[in-house]
């Protein structure tokens, strides 16, 4: 019986910390949909008025089903909100709505990490799709040439990309969340202590991204070993 080790040291603990980071998000999300804003704004009209003080009226918002589906689609220039926080005056709504807005700003400013992950989706989603499936056939056929080895080596490669993809996220993400919550300070969209309801919101949602990049790089440690690992073997 195979015992992969290289899991449970490497992979295992990320993923543990993903659903934590996960529960993490869902239980501060509920907890601040209580904490109501003062002025009774919801998520679209606070995203409204932050897009249109920054030349972006033209930018219009959707609201979508689902929980937590709130994204801003770059393709089709649209702020799409779900239910709950598109018509939510809560503070965890109007966070989270005022953060996708951040996103669209970042496209419009062109700000540099947005751009390097737009520029790299594409090639990250082959590479993804192509990584596993080099690395098995690498491995299985190694024995017969060094070739294979090398093709295995391509696959953990193509795999990085999305260690790269995650990376430039981070940023990405806390920029976002830094825009929404500076212009709502400034907007005085909520007062002092409802912000900072916005910011547990936030920063929760912020540590999935960090979770991701964990499970991401613990996976691209463990194909290495493996990789390198059965090599030694056969010399």
């Amino acid at each position: 019986m195979y015992f992969d080790w290289t899991y449970l040291i490497f992979v295992l603990p990320a993923m543990i910390f993903a659903m934590i980071a996960s529960a993490g998000v869902n239980s501060t999300f509920a907890k601040y949909s209580k904490q109501f804003s003062s002025r009774g704004v919801t998520g679209a009209q606070a995203a409204r008025l932050v897009l249109d003080q920054n030349g972006l009226s033209h930018i219009p918002i959707e609201q979508i089903s689902g929980k937590l589906t709130d994204h801003y689609d770059p393709r089709a220039n649209v702020i799409r909100l779900s239910s709950d926080v598109y018509n939510g005056t809560s503070t965890a709504s109007i966070g989270v709505a005022c953060h996708e807005v951040g996103h669209a700003i970042q496209h419009a400013t062109g700000y540099t990490p947005i751009k390097i992950r737009s520029a790299i989706v594409p090639i990250t989603n082959i590479g993804s799709k192509l990584a596993v499936p080099l690395i098995i056939f690498g491995i299985a056929l190694s024995a017969m040439s060094e070739f294979f080895v090398w093709l295995a080596y391509i696959g953990i490669i193509a795999y990085s990309l999305t260690v790269v993809f995650q990376l430039v996220t981070l940023p990405t993400e806390f920029n976002a969340s830094s825009r929404a919550l500076e212009t709502i300070r400034a907007n005085n969209i909520l007062t002092q202590e409802e912000l900072r309801g916005s910011k547990k919101v936030l920063s929760a949602a912020a540590m999935t991204y960090v979770a991701a990049l964990a499970v991401a790089v613990g996976q691209l440690l463990r194909l290495l070993i493996i990789v390198s690992g059965g090599r030694s073997s056969r010399r």
